[in-house]
């Protein structure tokens, strides 16, 4: 089996070979090579030890800040290519990295450290795949399988259980049995992993192609990290619209949604309130919304998402529940309420929840949608006014007319948009000149 290499990456492993140092790439890109994705990152694995790659490439940029490790990194045209010393790893006291590490001249001792059997591979032109723990085979069987005894595996690192999640999302895959129970033996282990850490995984998790298989059978481990998700899990919704309960439908709606990562957490967390605010009579929800935003903002900030994330998720999930109407004067105020990007992706949540809903309705909504989205595709196509950035006139304009700098300007300004967005009046900026002369200033 051949592997197409880019030309940097042959050039190193050339450079190595001519050393007298046996070298491979290894993990993730090997990997995909086999699945017959474009790797994003070529690792390269070596008997040299870090003075050694070093002095190999002396007449290369070389980085060093992960010599601790045993890698060094070469640039070549500009990116960083990482060359790692094979090694043997210490204990894992704080649970991410090993404490020591010992190198080793034997590549399957290199590859015996490693997580999982798909990401233990190595490769070069002169050896081939070299593939000690059946990687190949659990490829072709789409299966996540620890590298050894699963539990040592686990207790070295335990955001591998969040990992093995994310690659049985990500390429619909299944995780045999034996690393299934140690990772949900040791699935409280994942406390004490950062939140920055978490955060990545279960965004891989969430775009992943397999996402509804994997949240519909591991939330008891997600739960661990976003516990607010156990009171939806089995909560009948007592609606004719809804013919699922909320976990079922909060997953169902992710699956059907783009890969868009604020649209999928936000249906994530979307309906994860409304377990709190049934009412009386059972089947409405009436503040679902808002104290899901609210929640939302709660679940994003422990998990270290940035302010941006946290606003946007949280907005969508506030009006997620907001009818839209294919009229062109409402459709500009959420232009101007959301920006345009923002309103889409409210389409986009606004759809997905509709395909996890009662199906016997779904035609008609999202025939209701469709028209929303050709009005909205319309006054962006027409270029017509929705913001202060598009109005004829601006502040400028004012100071020119006598206004002082301050809230006066950005009072005035709204007004004329407002009435612009109404159709009271067109943006051209002799006609919002005299409107402005019209105005009692006192």
């Amino acid at each position: 089996m051949n592997i197409a290499l880019p030309v940097a990456v042959t050039i190193l492993l050339e450079k190595l070979a001519a050393s007298g140092f046996e070298a491979y790439v290894v993990g993730g890109c090997v990997r995909d090579s086999l699945l017959g994705i474009e790797p994003k990152d070529w690792d390269i694995c070596t008997c040299a030890k870090p003075q050694e790659i070093i002095d190999v490439f002396c007449d290369f940029h070389v980085l060093t800040t992960g010599i601790k490790h045993g890698t060094v990194g070469v640039v070549i045209d500009g990116k960083n290519y990482e060359i790692t010393t094979y090694r043997s790893d210490g204990t894992y006291s704080d649970k991410r990295r090993p404490d020591s590490v010992n190198y080793v001249q034997d590549v399957k001792d290199d590859l015996s450290r490693r997580d999982f059997t798909i990401n233990a591979m190595a490769y070069n032109e002169q050896s081939g795949l070299v593939d000690y723990f059946g990687g190949q085979r659990d490829l072709e069987q789409k299966i996540i399988r620890c590298v050894g005894d699963a539990t040592v595996r686990f207790e070295e690192d335990a955001l591998r259980i969040l990992r093995a999640l994310r690659f049985a999302s990500q390429f619909g895959f299944s995780i045999e049995t034996a690393s299934k129970d140690a990772l949900r033996r040791h699935k409280n282990s994942l406390n004490e992993i950062s939140a920055e850490r978490i955060r990545e995984e279960f965004n891989k998790l969430l775009l992943g192609q397999n996402v509804e298989a994997v949240l519909t059978e591991y939330a008891d481990v997600v739960s661990v990290f976003i516990p607010e998700i156990e009171a939806s899990v089995g909560y009948d919704q007592h609606n004719p619209y809804h013919v699922y309960d909320v976990w079922q439908h909060t997953i169902k709606a992710i699956a059907s949604a783009e890969k868009n990562i604020l649209v999928r957490l936000a249906l994530f967390l979307h309906d994860l309130q409304k377990p709190f605010c049934e009412s009386e009579n059972k089947g409405h929800f009436y503040i679902h919304a808002a104290l899901g935003a609210k929640n939302a903002q709660a679940v994003l900030r422990r998990l270290r998402y940035d302010n941006n994330t946290v606003l946007i998720v949280s907005r969508l999930i506030f009006y997620h529940d907001t009818m839209l109407r294919p009229e062109k004067k409402l459709i500009k105020r959420w232009l101007n309420r959301l920006g345009e990007e923002e309103l889409r992706m409210l389409l986009a949540v606004k759809r997905a929840d509709a395909k996890a809903q009662n199906p016997q309705y779904l035609e008609e909504r999202l025939q209701k949608l469709g028209a929303v989205e050709r009005m909205l595709e319309t006054i962006i196509d027409r270029q017509e006014c929705y913001a202060l950035k598009d109005l004829a006139v601006d502040g400028k304009d004012l100071l020119l007319l006598g206004f002082e700098e301050g809230k006066d300007i950005g009072k005035t300004l709204n007004y004329l948009l407002g009435m612009v967005i109404d159709e009271e009046i067109e943006n051209k900026k002799e006609q919002l000149l005299a409107e402005i002369a019209k105005m009692d200033r006192r």
